[in-house]
């Protein structure tokens, strides 16, 4: 799988986000992109995703030699973020059965196994609007770790997360990265250091546009 961008650029009314970015995103690396907060990581991951278009250039999905549409990309990944919203008035069984309609679950992983991942098992039947802030966290990740998608992306793995969570967030990279082609937006070392590349959005910022 790849992810090509050519002279992309994102902007919002007159002021470009991030500008003229050319990159290629492979599988089996995993990639960090970098910035402080507001500086358009989360735009950049979106348009990675396709959920939004960029405002120029081209972005090219390959697989095995093959062009996916954008369209269809989401059939191809799997998506953790703080924005991304639970199915509130779902159980924690719901919430699972739901989510693995849409999403093949890993080889040899069973829908045990993901609730054992989240130790929760006294918490099976419990709605998720009674859960904490982290342990819906922990649900969007083990979902999107266990998902059978060669793309995994990760926006603030960690919002969250206690010190306690941030290690077993670090478990699921070792275990259920691998071979995947991972993209990490953070600004927070303990949650990309695995990453063999970098991508900085300050590298490509613009000045406002002027007419």
């Amino acid at each position: 799988m790849q992810i090509t961008l050519e002279d992309t650029g994102r902007r919002f009314n007159r002021d470009w986000i991030f500008k003229n970015i050319s990159y290629t995103f492979t599988s089996g690396n995993s990639y960090a992109i970098l910035g402080s907060n507001g500086s358009g990581k989360s735009t950049l991951l979106q348009i990675l995703n396709g959920s939004l278009g960029p405002s120029k250039g081209k972005i090219t999905y390959t697989l095995n030699g093959a062009v996916i549409p954008t369209e269809a990309i989401y059939e191809h990944l799997s998506l953790a973020a703080p924005y991304l919203e639970l199915i509130e008035d779902f159980s924690l069984n719901e919430m699972i059965d739901f989510h693995f309609k849409f999403k093949p679950l890993l080889p040899n992983i069973s829908k045990q196994d993901v609730i054992a991942l989240l130790n929760l098992s006294t918490n099976a039947n419990k709605l998720i609007k009674y859960f904490s802030s982290g342990m819906k966290q922990r649900l969007k990740l083990v979902l999107a770790f266990c998902s059978d998608t060669p793309i995994l992306m990760l926006d603030e793995p960690t919002s969250n997360l206690d010190t306690q969570g941030i290690e077993w967030y670090r478990d699921l990279v070792q275990q259920f990265s691998a071979g995947r082609l991972t993209i990490v937006c953070s600004n927070q070392l303990h949650e990309y250091d695995f990453c063999q590349n970098q991508l900085n959005i300050a590298d490509y910022k613009a000045q406002p546009v002027t007419q």
